[in-house]
Order: C-alpha cells, then structure tokens, then sequence
C-alpha cells in the first residue's frame, strides 16, 4: 500500500510558517581549539560490514533505544563493497557494541529501488523511530547504483516502511545523508539526494563521470501519531542545482551532509564544489534556494563531507580529501582546523558527525579503521 500523502494540505502550510526560530548567537571563539580525540569502539558486526558512514545519538530511551547510546550505519559489506551493507550497530558510552539492525532487502514492507546500501543519512527522533538512507548497488560501482530510498525502523530495529520513489512531484533518488528537525508531532527530514542524472546506463564505473548539476535537498515532513506509524505529509525541493557525478572511490561526488542551526536555516556541504552553503529558511520554505548562499569555500576545505552545528553556533566539517576537520562562524571564516584522523589513512576517511549529549564534544567515523571516535 502506497504511504497516504497530503501534498499541500492548509493545514500543513499554516503550521509551518507559524514555525518560529530560536535565535542563538555564534562566536569567533574556536568550539574544536582545545579539544583532543580519543579513539573508539569498532563498528564491525559479526556479518563483517564495514564503512562506517552515518553516525545519530538516541535522545530518548525506549523499546532497544538507549538514551545517550550511538548509532552506527554501514556503508559496505564484508566484501567491502560500497552499496551493500545492512547493518546499524548500537555504541554505548562505555564502548560496548551491539547490532540494532541488520536489514534484509527481501523483508522490506515497501518499495527501495535496488535493496539495500545504508548511507550517511541517519536520524533517531525522540518518538523512537530510526530513519536511515539506502543508496545501493550489486557491486560496489556507480553502475549498477539504483534509486534506493528512506528506511523507517522501530524502536526495535524492525523496518516498518519505506519512503521512496516520486511524491508531490518530488523524487528520493540516491539518498546520500540528512539531518531531521523533530517537532514531537511532526519532523522534518533534510535529505540530499545525488543520483538525479549522474548514473546512465553504459556509463563506465572506472572512470569518473561528468559532472551534472541536479543535485538536490528534499525536506520531508512526517506526521508522527501516537500509535501508527509515522505518514508522509509533503515533500518539498528547498535547494536544487548543485553538482555531482560518479567517482572510481567514493562511488558517486555531490551534496552530502546538511545540518541545521536554531534559526531555521540548512548548512549543506556542496563537496564537488569545495564549499559550505546556506539554505535560509530551510524549515517553512516552499520553493527552492537553489544551491543556497556561499558561507566559505577553499582556505582548509578540502571536499567537505559531514557537517554539524556546534553549541556556539559555528560549522564543523569533516574532509574527503585529508583527514581533518574546520570549524567555520556563520559569517565565513574558518577560525580552526584538526586533524582527526587517528587510523593514519589520511583522506576518504570522515563521514558522519554528532555532538555528545553533554554539548561538549563530538562523535564521528574513522573509516580508515572502522571506529567510532570521540573529539572531546
């Protein structure tokens, strides 16, 4: 059965552009500066996967939902190829793993073009429900790469439904990572997508493909019920244009992380254009900005991957192309850069980020060893 889906309900616009931010102030002062790593727990499960890529800390307890504990996506199977793995592990604070999920493409209740190949796009949302992005392939290359979708799990770790396919015009095509704005009775999912014109068949996996600019940020918003499961309510295009094309290593190049600040706006990191983006007013919009307003390019960015809001409001992102992190203000400048990578592989090693619960450091994935460290 097809997810019921309101298009442009009323109801749905009036509540949303009564959405109010709250202002916060940012500061020049470096949030990064005096901060050191220390390195964590493995993410390999028994199944093997590795490529850790998405990383989200639970915010409440319920059902194998543990408040405070992290959750872990992975990108690649055993085989270590990209688009294939299935699993989510669970990293407590002590450093114990344990698997949450392992999904199987031919259990799931819904349509996801292609299986199963979990990406950096994680959220966990105060209600108990998991959504995790699935981009995959049969061989780990852009050429068998297929449309993938949105996987929605319980608090148990059972999928219940899928987002996928075209709604209101809007299409979930390669999902790559997101951000969510839980409301309680409603979210909002923020969702990259970086399959719109860069796989063609034919295309030959081993060299990297053109560049096409159709990247795009989809904002879903979810109806969240007291008993049910959650309803698609509209999906909404609020940034459009950016480049992206498939790469040999990474498996595809375009718009990856997103996050939000307490204003309502959505930092994107554009990382075939070396560059942070804005999208203002990201939470009520209803037209697309575009590929947003340029906060930074160039300086210690080097193909920007995750991105985070840290407490004092700066950007953090993490580097493709090194294995560093910069920390930028609002207004551009790149007050501090950290090499994090503790595995020594360098670049290709940084993907998802989360700040602690107690706002005073920062989990991500080190890919070059397969760990979830801690930067406090």
């Amino acid at each position: 059965m097809r997810p019921f889906t309101f298009c442009r309900p009323a109801w749905v616009l009036a509540a949303m552009l009564a959405l109010t931010p709250v202002l916060a102030s940012a500061s020049g002062k470096s949030f990064i500066g005096p901060l050191t790593v220390t390195p964590g727990p493995s993410t390999v499960p028994a199944n093997g996967d590795i490529n850790p890529y998405g990383v989200a800390v639970v915010p409440r307890s319920t059902g194998n939902l543990v408040k405070g504990h992290v959750l872990v996506s992975n990108f690649n199977a055993a085989s270590n190829l990209q688009g294939t793995g299935t699993t989510i592990v669970d990293v407590a604070p002590n450093g114990t793993v344990t698997v949450f999920a392992e999904i199987s493409a031919a259990g799931l209740p819904g349509d996801c073009p292609g299986g199963v190949g979990l990406t950096t796009a994680l959220s966990v949302l105060r209600s108990g429900w998991v959504i995790v992005g699935s981009l995959p392939t049969t061989d780990g290359t852009s050429a068998t790469a297929q449309a993938g979708c949105l996987l929605v799990l319980n608090q148990w770790g059972k999928v219940v439904e899928t987002l996928s396919g075209w709604r209101c015009g809007v299409q979930i095509n390669g999902p790559w990572d997101m951000t969510a704005l839980d409301l309680g009775s409603v979210a909002e999912l923020f969702v990259t997508n970086v399959l719109n014109g860069t796989v063609k068949p034919g295309a030959d996996p081993t060299v990297p493909g053109p560049v096409v600019n159709k990247g795009t940020v989809v904002r879903i918003l979810l109806f969240i019920p007291e008993r049910g499961n959650p309803r698609e309510i509209l999906r909404t295009v609020v940034g459009s244009g950016f480049p992206e094309r498939t790469d040999p290593a990474a498996l595809v190049i375009g718009p990856t992380g997103v996050a939000l600040d307490d204003d309502g706006d959505l930092y994107v990191a554009d990382t075939q254009n070396n560059r942070i983006a804005k999208i203002r007013d990201a939470v009520k919009r209803f037209s697309s900005a575009g590929i947003g307003k340029t906060v930074s390019t160039g300086g210690s960015l080097n193909s920007p991957l995750g991105i985070a809001v840290a407490p004092n409001e700066n950007i953090l992102a993490v580097n493709a192309g090194d294995g560093n992190i910069v920390e930028i203000t609002p207004w551009g400048s790149q007050v501090a850069v950290k090499n994090i990578d503790t595995s020594g592989a360098g670049g290709g090693t940084l993907f998802g980020l989360a700040i602690t619960p107690d706002h005073k450091g920062l989990y991500f994935v080190d890919d070059g060893d397969n760990t979830l460290d801690l930067l406090h």
